[in-house]
């Protein structure tokens, strides 16, 4: 049955698709009709044309090995959150039917089946395809059998100068139980034998982080994974004893927050004990060299408390995320044309004239297109700006995921150091940046910052800053809002948009969503934004249905990351069915299932995949003010 299709365009030339596929799923085994596709093979789906990325011709050799890597990394979140959960429900013995009339414990089957699939498919595009493509160019990630004597001596004086001195042997016996493996490391096991006793135990030694995974041999462009150099030098670790046939592996664990922030006292608190209790995870997934013997296997798969379902059997190389170190290498020639994001037309010109944002945004608002248009010198130029500023009374800003090393948290600090009230709701359930949260936080409470860290059952995913300022004619208020976060690394490599006006009625909506937020209030109204979870929803489905009402005149068109709202779906079906055109770009998990005859035969679904992580969600209505009168919705959420 068709479901859409999916384009690969490149980032010079949007309008020219490399490769277009129809997509086709399986009817259920019941036999019965599916309107909803599968939200977890769907994103296998996604990840797939990540891989696909790594097969075009036309993209550059170290942009497809880029590719190759982020697939691996995808995978390992896939693993960590979403099988995670699935292995949690076939334990809690969960039998309803999915959306997509399959139960729990198939649909796990199925993804672990398609996993290992794609798994396999990687393999041999890294072992046949991308590694002899860098071979010729001069670029070569050697085994240890591959060195010469003079590369073996440079990698042994590596090891013992190196590696040697944090390296630690954990042995099982009696007195040592199996070693705990941490999630996502990757370790080396083998088993020792005393030939004076006969005695025979396993060993495992953790592949330290200290130093990139890939060793460069000086003076060449030869790279050779850590691991082989350890292996190698096994018998330092345990002299007087015979080492057997070692073999690598890497344990995956669940890695999601088990927090019930309505029971937590102190949310602060409740989060960093639940990041010290996810290194204790469940494993989920165990990878593993195919040539394993099988009782070094079998011992790996009991002692981890999993099956034979759960292991994915390698050839080559553990963890491709190890080949952004070669993406890394300064080869121009081998990768995309570099882009340096330039200044906005309007900002450019005020900071010629020596005129700040305030001034620019006080004309009329302004509209960024990131990355294109520099994040640092629109976004990151009015917080600084703000910050500095002594006409500032206040900056109010939601912070959901940002960099270690963030400007903006900077000159919130500074702000709050000079004297501006400063306000930040830091949202600390912001997966896998729970850690960078936290520290934040505490850095802003250190320096005078308000800091709220969101509301009781849910994640503030908004983008906002809220800025005060005393202008010659009175307070006004200043408001950016953008659909991408608040991250100068991301800003590089993420399409987002961002808006910065100082329009009545939006600051106001603004300034009543801050004070919710930080407060304590229901039943909010606002006049221009929509905020989930009370009016988003009802508000989207109300335009749904109005441009249903047009016919054939109708035409909806969305820009989101995900469409999994099962409901949201059955409107855009019935608005299809009205006659009404829907045009779908979804990046990720597609839900909908496009081009059924008499189900959604108006409904087209593409997802664009290119050099920048297509990020921005974006909404436009044909009749959404009235007919034939456009409305253009931005923000954050997905569906």
């Amino acid at each position: 049955m068709d479901t859409g299709e999916f384009s690969v365009n490149r980032p010079d030339d949007p309008d020219s698709a490399v490769s277009t596929v129809r997509i086709v799923s399986d009817p259920t085994p019941s036999g019965l009709p599916r309107n909803i596709i599968n939200r977890e093979l769907s994103w296998l789906d996604f990840n797939e044309r990540v891989l696909r990325m790594a097969t075009e011709p036309g993209i550059p050799l170290l942009e497809r090995v880029k590719f190759c890597s982020i697939f691996s990394s995808n995978l390992d979140e896939f693993f960590q959150v979403r099988v995670a959960a699935m292995t949690d429900q076939e334990a809690a013995g969960i039998t309803a039917l999915l959306p997509d009339g399959i139960s729990p414990a198939r649909q796990l089957k199925m993804a672990l089946e398609r996993v290992r699939e794609l798994c396999a498919r990687q393999q041999r595009l890294a072992l046949d395809v991308l590694l002899p493509q860098l071979a010729r160019e001069g670029i070569q990630v050697c085994r240890w059998t591959d060195l010469s004597a003079e590369e073996r001596a440079t990698c042994e004086r590596f090891y013992q100068d190196r590696v040697f001195p944090v390296l630690t042997p954990l042995a099982v016996d009696p007195a040592h139980p199996f070693p705990y493996v941490s999630n996502l490391s990757f370790s080396i096991a083998a088993m020792i034998r005393d030939e004076m006793t006969g005695e025979e135990r396993f060993a495992r030694v953790k592949v330290p982080t200290l130093f990139p995974r890939l060793y460069e041999i000086p003076g060449t462009t030869r790279f050779i994974p850590v691991e082989d150099i350890i292996v190698a030098q096994l018998g330092t670790l345990f002299p007087g004893m015979t080492v057997g046939p070692a073999t690598t592996f890497r344990i995956t664990r669940n890695a999601d927050l088990t927090l019930e922030d309505e029971e937590a006292d102190d949310l602060l608190q409740a989060v960093e004990m639940e990041l010290r209790r996810r290194r204790f995870g469940r494993a989920v997934r165990l990878e593993i060299d195919r040539s394993t013997d099988a009782e070094m296997r079998r011992l790996l798969i009991e002692e981890h408390d999993l099956s034979e379902r759960d292991v994915i059997d390698v050839d080559g190389l553990i963890d491709l995320t190890c080949l952004m170190q070669i993406h890394s290498i300064d080869r121009p020639e081998l990768k995309d044309d570099p882009w340096q994001p330039v200044t906005a037309g309007r900002l450019a010109a005020a900071e010629e004239a020596d005129r700040s944002i305030f001034a620019v945004v006080r004309e009329r608002a302004l509209l960024v297109h990131h990355p294109y248009e520099s994040f640092a010198s629109s976004v990151e130029e009015f917080l600084s700006q703000s910050a500095d500023d002594p006409r500032v009374q206040s900056i109010k800003m939601t912070l959901y995921r940002t960099s270690g090393d963030s400007p903006i948290a900077r000159h919130l600090i500074r702000a709050a150091e000079r004297g501006v009230q400063v306000a930040v709701l830091v949202e600390l359930k912001a997966r896998f940046d729970e850690a960078t949260n936290v520290t934040w936080a505490k850095a802003f409470e250190r320096a005078g910052v308000h800091v709220v860290y969101g509301v009781v059952g849910l994640k503030t995913h908004a983008k906002c800053v809220l800025v005060v300022r005393e202008d010659a004619d009175g307070l006004r208020r200043y408001v950016h809002l953008g659909t991408g976060n608040y991250n100068s690394r991301t800003a590089r490599l993420y399409e987002d948009l961002g808006y910065i006006t100082c329009e009545p009625e939006i600051t106001a909506d603004a300034a009543q969503l801050f004070n919710h937020l930080t407060g304590y209030s229901r039943n909010v109204e606002y006049q221009r934004l929509l905020v989930a979870p009370d009016h988003l929803r009802r508000r989207l489905i109300e335009l749904i249905d109005r441009e249903a009402s047009f016919g054939v005149d109708g035409h909806i068109t969305v820009k989101v990351n995900s469409l999994a709202d099962s409901e949201m779906i059955e409107h855009l079906y019935a608005a299809s069915s009205a006659g009404a055109r829907v045009d779908l770009v979804v990046r990720g998990i597609c839900c909908l299932r496009a081009g059924v005859p008499g189900l959604s035969e108006n409904i087209r679904v593409r997802s664009v995949l290119g050099r920048y992580l297509e990020h921005s969600r974006i909404f436009r209505f044909a009749n959404g003010q009235s007919a034939g009168q456009a409305l253009h919705l931005m923000g954050s959420a997905d569906l």
